[in-house]
Order: structure tokens, then sequence, then C-alpha cells
């Protein structure tokens, strides 16, 4: 048989990792596509999994996007979160390892254990003022949630149909912002009379209390992935066959990879403003404008995460635009936001100002906070869209979740640590948010300027992404196959 070079790396000699082999984006005409029984389609799955996120994470979101957990002070909320995110680290890195134990499924279940005790330690100190069940709360759902976060990344980005997995990721990721708005309402319908400064009614802890309770027994319903149906007939491996040790040492080889490196600073720009505009919120608005933040920090991303998601999923633009019309847009919108933040807290800090919605100059001080919140969601969903294209394998889809949702830990627990301090609260988040945002920019697109792109640039790395489609006879086209940037089509036989 006659073998034209494809250019890549001699381990893939079809020029194709195994995962992605005789994939395509593009949607086959119903006559084509595998029947599945409902209760075991990828889209049953991701909805089992958006609902652990309402009830577990997404609670969590709301608690915080009262501002600072609703507390009058974000000081000690900050000093949990960075706690929990800490720990998050450490449960992340492991998850992979647990996995070999307990399956994805298991994983999941346990990941969801951690969240209630943290919404009661927020009930306590809001009635009692008690303060060190707010420390442990942090601590349990740290040890848990690293784990619950690594496991419902890899089943959003492993189960759905390749010219799903867009949509499904903004589907997925739009449960979790539904609970922010449903704690929104709540509150909001609470202390609609309250147009001054302090806490949130304790009232609202115990619906969240009841609500986290119930993500471990909601997590029974997930499929495991040998058991889910996908129309393209593709069976679903998230197995760990290595013993926890070689895992573990996988997954760091994998950190230390020149395409997860290149990510490091672009995982900073996406979760580092979290505390940021929470905290920003709780300092600067009545308790019924934060009431108002927390619903509408959710409404909101939803609509610009299932935007972004539709858009991912458009097989009939190559990759190649897809990603870069993205990532541009994001990049641009995201330097108008802090920039815009930086203005504020500049002149808030000297007039401490205190907005209602009845106050003047509310618009514009609420309108960034809800524009931050959505920035946060959009570059959330595509830090997973980075990380699919960049997997080589179902197996590295788990180690690059455990890694994705460690390092976000990571820079959480720096945010949320750094905004528990006095002189940091004020400006210096903001600040540094709008840094990290500048510094990431070039480390990113260097990475992403490969996808899309079949032939790389000497000395440059290969990724999985770097090939957009690939026929029933095993031929590779792209849009730019020769490796030139002009999208000349070629097909290269094997």
């Amino acid at each position: 048989m006659h073998v034209v070079s494809s250019g890549l790396p001699h381990e893939f000699p079809s020029g194709l990792p195994r995962r992605d082999m005789h994939t395509s984006e593009v949607e086959p005409p119903k006559d084509q596509q595998h029947p599945v029984k409902w209760y075991r389609s990828s889209m049953f799955n991701i909805t089992i999994v958006g609902l652990c996120s309402f009830s577990c994470p997404g609670i969590w979101t709301a608690m915080n996007s009262l501002g600072a957990g609703g507390a009058a002070s974000p000081n000690l909320i900050n000093a949990a979160n960075a706690i929990t995110f800490s720990l998050m680290v450490l449960s992340s890195y492991l998850s992979s390892a647990l996995m070999y134990f307990v399956g994805v499924k298991g994983a999941l279940i346990f990941g969801c254990i951690g969240y209630a005790p943290f919404a009661a330690g927020l009930y306590t100190n809001n009635r009692y003022g008690n303060e060190w069940f707010v420390l442990l709360g942090a601590a349990l759902c740290g040890i848990s949630a690293g784990v619950f976060w690594s496991a419902e990344a890899s089943i959003a980005i492993a189960y759905p149909e390749p010219w799903n997995r867009g949509k499904a990721l903004g589907y997925w990721l739009s449960f979790k912002l539904f609970a922010q708005m449903l704690g929104g309402a709540i509150n909001l319908g609470l202390n609609a009379n309250n147009d001054q400064a302090g806490q949130v009614s304790y009232t609202v802890f115990l619906v969240f209390i009841a609500i986290q309770a119930a993500g471990p027994f909601i997590g029974f319903l997930l499929n495991s992935p040998d058991r889910v149906e996908r129309k393209d007939g593709k069976k679903v491996d998230l197995t760990i066959t290595q013993n926890p040790w070689r895992e573990i040492k996988a997954t760091t080889k994998l950190f230390f990879t020149k395409k997860f490196l290149l990510l490091l600073l672009w995982i900073g720009n996406a979760v580092f403003s979290e505390s940021v505009f929470f905290t920003y919120l709780a300092m600067w608005f009545s308790v019924r404008s934060r009431a108002l933040g927390s619903l509408m920090s959710g409404i909101v991303p939803v609509i610009g995460g299932n935007i972004l998601g539709y858009w991912l999923d458009r097989g009939s633009i190559s990759l190649k635009i897809r990603s870069r019309v993205a990532f541009w847009t994001l990049v641009i919108f995201q330097g108008a936001w802090w920039t815009w933040a930086t203005v504020l807290v500049t002149r808030f800090k000297e007039t401490k100002p205190t907005f209602d919605w009845t106050t003047p100059g509310f618009g514009a001080a609420f309108g960034v906070y809800v524009f931050l919140a959505v920035s946060f969601q959009l570059n959330y969903l595509f830090s997973y869209f980075i990380v699919h294209n960049i997997a080589g394998s179902d197996e590295e889809i788990i180690r690059y979740a455990a890694l994705l949702r460690g390092t976000e830990s990571a820079w959480q627990a720096l945010s949320y640590g750094l905004e528990s301090l006095t002189l940091f609260t004020a400006t210096g988040g903001v600040y540094m948010s709008f840094a990290i945002w500048a510094v990431a920019i070039y480390p990113a697109w260097h990475l992403l300027r490969h996808f899309g792109v079949h032939r790389p640039l000497p000395g440059d790395e290969v990724y999985p992404a770097s090939i957009d489609r690939v026929d029933k006879k095993g031929a590779i086209s792209s849009a730019t196959s020769s490796g030139d940037e002009a999208g000349n089509e070629n097909t290269v036989k094997a």
C-alpha cells in the first residue's frame, strides 16, 4: 500500500490519535444514527450530571453570588472558600486514582457529599455568629468537591456525540446557573424591601441545605460509561486500567507537557475573577441589589453560554475558524469589562458608595458585575472545549479534567485567599485580574493557533485538534492540511 506521509509524529501513523478515528463533528442523517433508549442516551446522562451540578456546586455558587455567602463581611467567607479550593487542588489531583476503585459514577456520588455541610456552616454563622463550623464545612466541601468537579467534567466531555459536545457543555453548565437563578429569586423575594447593606435572611440557607443534601441521591441515576448508548454507536470508555500510583504518575507527567503548561494562565484568567466580582457585589451594593445580582448573574450567562456552545458545534464551519473567533471575542470583551471595572473600583475606593437599585449610578456599577459573570461562564465553557481538543485518548480526558479542575482550584484558592485580606479587597482583585487577562493571551493563542491546522509549524507539538475530520475510508481532510494559513483544503490518504 502506498502511504503518503501526513507530516505528523510516528506514534500516530495514520495522522490521528485513536480517540478521533472515524468521527465527525457533522450530525449524520437520522436514518444513519444508532437507535438509543432515552434513559441510556448521552443527553439523559448529561441531564443527571446537570442536576447534580445544580444541587451541589450550583447552590454553592448561588450562596456566593449573594456576595460573600450572604454575610455582612466578606472576609470570613473568602477565607473559608480559600480553604475549600486549597483542598480541591489535592482532591482533584487524586481523583483519577480514586476512579480506579469506584469508577466515574462512584466518584460523582462521593463528590456530592461535602456540599451540604458547608451550607449548614453558613446557616449557623448567619443565624448564631458561629465561625468554626463554616471552616469545617469548607474543608469537607473541598475534600469532596475536587472529585466531583473532575468526574462531572470527564462525563460532560466524553459522553456526548461529537456533534452535540458544545451544546451538551452549554446545557450542563446551564444547570449550575439555574441554581444561581433560583437562589437569587428566593433571596430577592425574602429581601426585596431591604435597601441597606448587611447580611441576607438565614431562612434562605435552610432551602439550600435541603437541595444540596439531595445531590448524592440524584447521582445514583447516572449510567455507568459502559451502559451509555450514543447515536454514533461508539461506546464510552472512562475506565482507569492502571494502578493508582501509575495513574498519579501519568497525571503528573501530563501536567508538565507543553500543551497543558500553555493553558495555566488562561485557566487563571477564567476563574480568578469569581471571588473578585462576588466580593465587588458584597462591598458596594445593598442586600436586595445583591439578591438581584444573584438572579441576573444566572440568567444572562445561561444565554451567553448556550450561544457559545452552539457556535462551537457548527461542524459546517472549520474548527480553525470556530476556535479563533470564539477566542478573540472572549479576549476583546473581557478586556473591555476589566477596563470598566478598574475605573469604577478606583473611584469607589475614595467615595465608598452603597448602591441600591434606586441609587443614581446603579446601572453603570451593576452592569459590569453582570458582564464579568458572563465572561466567567464563557471562559469556563471554552476551557472544556480546549481540553477536549488536546486530549489524545479517553483516559487522557479524565487526567486533563482532573488537572483542569485542580488548576482552577489553585487559582481560586489564591483568589479567595487574597480577597480575604482587607488591604486587597477593595481594588486589588480587579487590578490583578486585569493583569492576568493581559499575560494569559499569548500562551493560550500559541496553543489555539494549531486548532484546525493539519500540519504544525516547525518545532511545535501536534495536538489532536490539528485534525478537522476523517472520512470512512481513512482520508484525513483539513481546512489547512498543507500547513499554510490560507485555508486551502488538501486530503492525505493513508
